[in-house]
């Protein structure tokens, strides 16, 4: 049985894979942009254009990369039997969401979606082993 663990967030995935007692790491970086507004001051004098390109531009852009984020997450946990997803913030939400939508067998090998702080690799590998009851 292969069992897989993702930890991810907006910058990286962490997958780690166990099956017949080995257990493979990897690492997928994302090239999702952090988006800060400028806030739209212009030069600072009357009448001067704006700098600020629209935020909707900023969110098409997220969107699409973070799809191409989580293909290639994807493409690295597509043969697992079992996943768990793990990590801070929304993002594992949001690919839980693009697993439902466009990877529906994929969607139902997961077995839970868990809340966790930022990890060390080996701190993932030990949740990882520990969640799906592997000996250390």
């Amino acid at each position: 049985m292969k069992n897989t663990g993702i930890w991810l967030d907006r910058e990286k995935a962490h997958i780690v894979t166990l099956e017949n007692e080995t257990e493979i790491f990897t690492t997928i970086k994302s090239e999702v942009e952090n988006f800060h507004p400028s806030g739209g001051f212009g030069l600072g004098y009357r009448g001067s254009p704006q700098d600020a390109l629209p935020e909707d531009k900023y969110i098409e852009r997220e969107k699409h990369q973070l799809k191409s984020y989580f293909e290639d997450i994807v493409s690295g946990v597509k043969d697992a039997d079992s996943l768990v997803i793990f990590g801070p913030a929304e993002t594992k939400e949001k690919f839980r969401k693009e697993l439902s939508a466009h990877y529906k067998d994929l969607a139902t090998k997961v077995s839970a979606i868990i809340t966790t702080d930022s990890m060390t690799n080996n701190q993932v590998i030990a949740w990882v082993k520990d969640y799906f009851g592997m000996k250390k």
